[in-house]
């Protein structure tokens, strides 16, 4: 453990004593979770960063749209806004913020909406007459009772020491995982034995038979950012980049386009940055310094949400700007597993 995370260790503690503590008095009666009368699913994690919750939440739309009227309910992360809001086509990221912006885009015929208050947020979207609501992000909102709980782990942090914030990366106990209906190991590389997920499994098991699955993700071909903007078929070995990222852990997708491109210029920075008309001339003025005529710039869908904010998107109008899709991959026998455990959450009271 380094110097610095060995300072924090009593903060973690006392962090956790405070969580340990909170979700005792959900688990005694004590505080009070509120279920409701429709398929109410839950997507989260115990950890910071990302473990692949927006391609979960978009493979749970698929799944589901033909099944009612569904919802999706985020708390905007970045937004600055406040309180419920439905989210429209022509909003911006600061209004409604990156990923649920992201999820009406990609699935405009859907009700997405944002609340702090989840609670709240699910019952306005129940009396407003939607059969099933997706919530992402929301496995410690311990005062809405899920009728599915979808824990995720980052397959390649497994390995890694479950110290809470600020020593470490877990915002929750590590043993709260018995709360989850289904487990979702993501980001599973292709390569991954059986042997290395058995590891994983034993390490995630709890007294409950929970099924513990494991993901993949899949990238789709580039797609210009701006409509209209040109399109391009593949990348080539003789295409530099500039990869543009605000995410949580841009590193497999580094990986998965290095091998593709000639080189790779990385602007990196943090998780839902808000880009400002500076950040932008900077990353214009870095890719104007690659000197290769077919040079390309790539950043992720979500990314892209905030890319097309008025203030920045003049800047880039015209340059070749691209996103690359992504999306949740299981194998043929946890596909199934999985899907049959979605849709039979999905069947609520009336």
């Amino acid at each position: 453990m380094g110097y610095l995370r060995a300072l924090l260790l009593p903060f973690s503690l006392l962090y956790g004593l405070a969580i340990w503590f909170r979700n005792r008095l959900y688990d005694w009666g004590w505080l009070r979770s509120v279920a409701f009368d429709r398929p109410v699913i839950v997507v989260g994690n115990l950890a910071v960063g990302g473990t692949g919750k927006s391609p979960m939440t978009e493979y749970l739309v698929r799944l589901l749209s033909s099944r009612g009227r569904l919802a999706t309910l985020s708390r905007g992360y970045g937004r600055k806004t406040r309180g419920f809001l439905e989210v429209m086509l022509g909003d911006t990221a600061r209004r409604s913020g990156d990923e649920p912006l992201q999820f009406k885009r990609k699935f405009p015929e859907i009700t997405v909406a944002v609340d702090e208050d989840r609670v709240a947020g699910v019952s306005r979207l129940i009396q407003s007459g939607h059969d099933i609501i997706v919530l992402d992000d929301a496995y410690q909102h311990r005062a809405l009772r899920p009728g599915l709980a979808i824990l995720l782990f980052d397959y390649l942090a497994m390995g890694k020491p479950k110290w809470l914030l600020p020593a470490g990366d877990y915002r929750d106990c590590f043993r709260e995982r018995w709360r989850a209906d289904v487990m979702v190991v993501t980001k599973t590389p292709p390569g991954a034995t059986e042997t290395a997920k058995d590891r994983i499994r034993r390490r995630l098991s709890t007294t409950r038979d929970v099924p513990i699955l494991f993901a993949s993700i899949g990238y789709g071909p580039l797609t210009p950012v701006f409509p209209g903007g040109p399109a391009t078929d593949a990348l080539h070995s003789d295409t530099p980049i500039l990869l543009l990222t605000g995410i949580a852990n841009p590193v497999p997708l580094y990986e998965f386009l290095l091998p593709q491109v000639s080189e790779i210029v990385h602007a990196r920075y943090p998780d839902h940055h808000a880009y400002s008309a500076a950040d932008i001339r900077k990353t214009i003025r870095r890719f104007n310094e690659i000197q290769n005529p077919h040079k390309l710039i790539v950043t992720t869908e979500k990314d892209a949400q905030r890319l097309l904010d008025p203030a920045v998107k003049d800047l880039l109008v015209g340059l070749p700007v691209y996103m690359v899709p992504i999306q949740l991959e299981f194998n043929a026998a946890d596909d199934v597993t999985f899907r049959e455990l979605v849709l039979a959450s999905s069947i609520g009271k009336r």
